[in-house]
């Protein structure tokens, strides 16, 4: 991994992150591109606070930096979108980097951009290109963490995934897109003008999770709904009065046949709980529960983990079925 060459593409608070396990694990980190006025221009030494110069600066023409440097791996940490990301991971693929990005709808992109996958997948293959989705949710808790359990049961008949954190203890653009301190109207309003996004992946990490066990979906449902506030609540960055939004709680479904077989939710919330629970009903049927992921700093831990993995793989558009062999086989 020491030997791999990066560019860091979106230095962001996960960029950010990316960036410092990336120079921790002894990766050459030979570029870093992001548009943000503040940074372009500084050593990223500087953006992070490292207290020393790391000899790269921040610059805003990707084209440039990716044409000059020529990385192995572009870790890529800049939007939720695929159809607005696209045009950044083309950048990476026309010289030939592979790239692993936190961007959520990348991890399934079939469900909501049939066509902008099979671009990239053709694009990437003739470029030899690996080009990777993943993160925490979707990448996972929803998926790669119940499909390697899965492993464990002679029978599976179902999948139940519960992720709850508590929103206070997160930056403070997760408490924002959750939309923490609206009315109940105002919620509804900016969730379908996309002036917020809550959570986004349910139908991704379902997907996924059914790609790699081997499960056909006939159907996928999810939604989300915001958490009204019954007393005032505070955080560093937010005051929230009773009537108010104090979080979110959203679900994803897959069923066969009208049968639900997967059901993951996420619930985020000021003063919720921190833990996750994967329950699989089957022969035999197991339950495991966790005290909690730190989604930021675990997405970091992803994405760099998952870098020199996607330099073995085989070139074109692939998810986590393509890195995980050890799960049920429905």
């Amino acid at each position: 991994m020491s030997n791999l060459r990066i560019v860091v593409y979106g230095l962001g608070p996960i960029g950010q992150l990316i960036t410092k396990v990336a120079l921790e694990r002894g990766m050459e980190v030979t570029g870093a591109i992001d548009i943000d006025p503040s940074k372009v221009g500084k050593d990223i030494g500087e953006v992070l606070g490292l207290g020393k110069s790391v000899g790269i600066k921040v610059e805003s023409d990707a084209d440039k930096v990716l044409s000059s440097s020529r990385p192995d791996v572009v870790l890529h940490s800049t939007g939720t979108w695929l159809d607005r990301v696209y045009p950044q991971l083309v950048k990476a693929i026309k010289v030939g980097a592979d790239v692993v990005s936190t961007c959520e709808t990348l991890a399934w992109p079939w469900y909501r951009y049939p066509d902008l996958a099979e671009l990239i997948d053709s694009y990437a293959k003739s470029h030899d290109s690996t080009v990777l989705g993943a993160g925490v949710n979707p990448g996972f808790i929803f998926d790669a963490l119940p499909a390697v359990l899965s492993i464990t049961l002679v029978r599976l008949n179902k999948i139940s995934i519960i992720r709850s954190l508590n929103a206070a203890e997160r930056r403070q653009s997760f408490q924002r897109k959750i939309g923490l301190g609206m009315t109940p109207s105002q919620f509804k309003e900016a969730l379908s003008r996309g002036e917020i996004t809550a959570h986004v992946g349910f139908a991704e990490s379902i997907l996924l999770t059914a790609s790699i066990i081997g499960i056909n979906l006939t159907e996928v449902k999810e939604n989300q709904e915001a958490i009204i506030a019954d007393k005032h609540y505070e955080t560093q960055y937010f005051k929230i009065e009773p009537g108010q939004v104090r979080g979110v709680d959203g679900y994803g479904v897959g069923l066969v046949n009208g049968h639900e077989v997967i059901k993951v939710e996420l619930r985020a919330c000021v003063a919720c709980e921190d833990y996750e629970e994967v329950s699989l009903e089957g022969e035999p049927t197991i339950t495991w529960r966790s005290s909690g992921t730190p989604g930021d700093p675990a997405t970091a831990a992803v994405v760099v983990n998952l870098a020199d993995r996607v330099t073995e793989a085989r070139p074109g558009l692939i998810t986590l079925k393509d890195l995980i062999k050890y799960s049920y086989s429905w």
